[in-house]
């Protein structure tokens, strides 16, 4: 394993998921995109996904990924975040449970190894993805707006990425 954080360090980094690299994902064999919702495609308090949001999950499934949404939130919003989407959907997902991923998984007809889990969260997103065997990648916060809870463990996480980015700087 490596290292202790090696569960919830991410196994690529990028500012925003329109910087996700796709060539890199199809080359590893990836075909299911796993989006986190909340802070990772949109503020936790918009309720619709912006036109250009909406763009690129087109061109994503155009360019043959499957996509599913996972979050930890109600029903209701989900469902309303995901009307102009179109894709797959769970909501209260229990992250970093995997029970909930792993269903995601199974919808999309995939397999782990074919799947990768995108969201702005360590101790939720990053930790459900790698306990599951996905590929892991950690997108910066949208915005500096979030639930309570996620506030309280943002600065904790603060400290987890600066050792991530240390590790990063290392290897170079």
């Amino acid at each position: 394993m490596g290292h202790i954080l090696d569960c919830i360090f991410p196994d690529i980094y990028i500012q925003s998921v329109y910087e996700l690299p796709l060539e890199t994902l199809k080359q590893k064999g990836i075909r299911g995109l796993i989006f986190d919702i909340d802070n990772t495609i949109a503020p936790y308090d918009v309720p619709e996904p912006d036109k250009t949001l909406i763009q690129w999950f087109e061109m994503l499934k155009q360019q043959g990924f499957r996509i599913c949404i996972l979050s930890n939130n109600r029903k209701k919003r989900v469902k309303k975040f995901n009307e102009k989407l179109k894709v797959l959907a769970i909501h209260r997902a229990g992250k970093p449970s995997i029970r909930k991923l792993r269903k995601a998984i199974s919808m999309m007809k995939l397999t782990e190894l074919e799947t990768a889990m995108i969201g702005d969260q360590v101790f939720t997103d990053m930790w459900c993805g790698h306990t599951a065997g996905l590929y892991c990648i950690m997108t910066a916060p949208i915005c500096n707006r979030d639930q309570f809870v996620t506030k309280i463990k943002r600065g904790l996480e603060r400290q987890v990425m600066k050792l991530y980015f240390k590790k990063q700087e290392n290897r170079q």
